[in-house]
Order: C-alpha cells, then structure tokens, then sequence
C-alpha cells in the first residue's frame, strides 16, 4: 500500500444517525480546510475539539452541519495527521461529504489502510493490528474480550519477551563465535539448554491456545438434524430467542436449510435447521434432504432430535445411526420428553440430553453437552491469549528448530546452535511484524473493511 497519499473512508456503518468520514495523511489537514468550515478555525490551534461547521460538497450548496476534529501526528490512530469528520447519517449525504474529501486531494482508503499506516507507523504490531479485526467481527464476549487482550498487547509481551531470552543465547554464541582464544566469564552451557527448555514449553503451550483462537474467531458450524416433527425448528426458535423457523404439525414444514448465527455459551455458533429425513414425497423436499445429508457431513457437531414420545423408538435410534455413523460430535437429543415422561428410552452411546421444547426443560443439560464438546477439555474461564492460524503456523516453526539448538550447544557447536535460535527468533518476529513479507500484510489488511 502507498503510505504517501492522503486517503479518505467513511469508517461507520450505513444507516445510523451520524456518518464518520475519516482523513488521514500529509494533506489531511489541507483537505478538510477545503470541505469543512466554521466560526473557529480546523487548525493546530483547535487540535482535539470538536468544532461545529458545515461540510461543503459543491460551491453552491450550503452544506450540511457536521463536526469537525483534528489529531495531528504522532498522537492519533495512524500515526499521522487525521481529521474526522462527523456529518448527519445516511448513505447519500456521507458519500456527499467523502466526494468533497475526494475532490479535496484525498484518494479512497483501501481496505484496512488506516490500520495499515498505524502498523507502519509504530502504533501497533502486527498481532495487535489483528485483534482491530477480530474486535471488529467478535460474535460472542469471550471473543470480544480476547481481542481486547490482544490489542493491549497479550499476545505481543508473550512473543517479545520470548524473543528476548532467545536473543540473549545468541549473543552469547557469537561471542563465543568470535573470541574463541579468549578466557571469559562464559554462562554454562547447562543453564542454557534449560532456558531452551522453558522458552520450549512456553511456545508449546501458546500452541495450545489455537483451537480456542479458531473458535472463537470462526465460530461453530451446527446442524439440527432428525426425522420430521421431531422438533427441529422448534429447538432453532427456543435457541436463537424469536421464531426464524415456521413451525406447523405437518411432517416436511422444512424444506431448505435455514441459516442463523448465535451466542450459546459465548461461543458463537452458526446453526442450520434442515428438512426431516424420510423418503421424499416431492421433487422440492427431495431437494431439501439432500441438502441435509450434505449439512450433516460438513457440521462440526451435530444436534440429532429423536421423538420421544415416536410410535416406534427403535425406528427413531436406528435411523439417527444410519446418517451420523462417522460422526465423532454427535449429540443425541429426545425431545418431547413431556409426552413420554415413564417410557423407557433405548440407551445410546452418544451424550445425551433430554428435553421438551415446548416446555423448556432440559436446556441447560443439553448446553453443558454442547460446551463440552465444542472445548474437550474443563473451560471455566476466560483465554488469556488464543492464537491464529498464521500465529500457530509460525509457533510450529519457531518451537521446531529449538531442539537444535540445545543439541548444539550441548555438544559446544556454537554455529549450528545460533543458526537455529535465528531461525527461531526470525519466525516470532514474523508475528508481531518484524520483517514482515508485503504479500503477508497485503492479506492480513484485505480482510479488514474500508474505513479501518
């Protein structure tokens, strides 16, 4: 990205009650003096209040009210000089005002390039420059609330102070390297290798945290999956808090997958309904059970309803078996346990809940198998840390070369150890910035919207 222009973007949603035009550059300053104007001066003077005036978007309209700030650099977002702009809501009348900024000698932002000039600039690394992202599109607190983490540096401290130890050794290797005749005060070799060690173990357990990172970036895909009137769309509705699904008596309502995102136990989860799997009475529900067999092969775990208050439970049981043989994250649910409340039900080796939708009993018993499925393992709190695929690729690289190392210094070859400890100093630098290739920041700042 060319960090010399000014660039411009509308940096809020459409549709609310103000739109934000963001300016930020050498000429930012410039370019706002040319749009905005009020009783006071946007100038060095005014810096950091807001100023009432008007944005002006052609030399014969009045303009439209709007406030004006500017944060001259170092001490603003990117680094450099911004001027925001604050006008009345509305697509029309924001594109107006970012038309003018435009015209003014600003060119369009790329997307995430005021996040970019902020990585550039030294306000952030690029870990932190990740979590902007991640707020951005958190669908759950616990998500929220790791990428908060991650901006104030988690993460980033993690990384660095690990890299510092690492750099440490090194330097004690090129010197011994370097001054090999020399009798010096040189740290035993023993002490080293159990640094390695630690810093090993450190490394293996940011590893660790990946699952969590994928999940709560991702999210969870689950699929609600049974016979017809086993209640399905009913559990949908129970769990997303509104009828999203029709619900009627008549086996084969659901003819398509219905697709909606939610927040069951702060994790978000993206939950498909499907049409009831029988022999197909039509061409259009034909459609709509192959449909469900697919959803049922790419879900990440599966919700099987079984009616517990069905004719013939065994029939109910063995078709459940047939559609999810090869599914380890398979949860079995009876549901209308109302109905059936003394009928023995037949014992599976899934877990199981059991529930009555209509009633609502049972939820939290069939969430406790959810959540303990989504994790396999105890999760009472919070991650402090939870890495990325790119973080967790480049940990694997970093955690690979240090057994190397320890080898070497070990057996006092000074050279081959600190050829590993550069590889591995080189692959968490990668993580936070250091060195960064342009083509891995071009796509890590592709994903970020315009206006961030």
């Amino acid at each position: 990205m060319n960090t010399e222009d000014t660039i411009a973007a509308i940096c809020t949603g459409t549709g609310g009650a103000i739109s934000i035009i963001r300016i930020s550059g050498m000429r930012a300053l410039q370019a706002a003096q040319q749009v905005w104007r009020g009783s006071k001066p946007l100038d060095r003077t005014n810096a950091r209040q807001m100023l009432l005036g008007r944005v002006r978007t052609s030399a014969t309209e009045p303009g439209d009210p709007a406030l004006a700030v500017y944060m001259p650099s170092p001490n603003s977002y990117t680094g450099e000089d911004i001027v925001e702009l604050h006008c009345h809501g509305g697509a029309l009348a924001s594109r107006k005002a970012l038309e003018a900024a435009t015209r003014a000698g600003a060119r369009m932002a790329e997307p995430g390039e005021f996040t970019f000039r902020a990585f550039v600039n030294g306000k952030m690394d690029l870990t932190q420059a990740e979590a902007v992202c991640d707020l951005i599109s958190a669908h759950s607190d616990m998500a929220l609330h790791l990428a908060e983490r991650q901006i104030e540096g988690a993460l980033s401290k993690n990384i660095g102070e690990l890299r510092n130890d690492l750099i440490d050794i090194l330097a004690e290797c090129e010197s011994r390297m370097d001054f090999t005749e020399e009798e010096l005060d040189w740290t035993e070799s023993e002490r080293f290798i159990a640094k390695i060690n630690a810093i090993t173990g450190k490394i293996e357990k940011l590893l660790k945290t990946g699952r969590e990172g994928i999940i709560l970036r991702n999210g969870i895909r689950v699929v609600l999956a049974g016979r017809p009137n086993a209640g399905k769309s009913s559990l949908l509705n129970l769990l997303l808090g509104f009828d999203r699904a029709i619900v009627t008596q008549l086996p084969g309502t659901t003819r398509d997958t219905l697709e909606e995102t939610a927040n069951l136990r702060n994790i978000p989860v993206k939950l498909i309904d499907t049409a009831g799997i029988r022999e197909a009475s039509d061409l259009i529900e034909g459609i709509g059970i192959d449909r469900s067999r697919q959803s049922i092969k790419q879900a990440q775990i599966v919700l099987w309803l079984l009616d517990a208050a069905a004719d013939n439970l065994e029939e109910e049981v063995s078709e459940m078996r047939l559609h999810t043989a090869d599914k380890p994250n398979l949860i079995a649910i009876w549901n209308k346990i109302d109905l059936a409340a003394h009928r023995q039900l037949p014992q599976l080796k899934y877990p199981t809940a059991c529930i009555s939708v209509t009633a609502a009993t049972g939820i939290d018993d069939l969430l406790n198998l959810f959540e303990k499925a989504v994790w396999e393992f105890p999760h009472t709190e919070e991650p402090e840390i939870a890495i990325n695929a790119r973080h967790a690729r480049l940990l694997q690289n970093a955690v690979e070369a240090l057994p190397g190392a320890a080898e070497n210094i070990a057996s006092g070859d000074w050279e081959l150890a600190a050829v590993h400890l550069r590889d591995t100093i080189s692959a968490l630098g990668l993580i936070i910035g250091e060195n960064a290739d342009p083509d891995i920041l071009d796509n890590i700042f592709s994903r970020f919207c315009i206006g961030k």
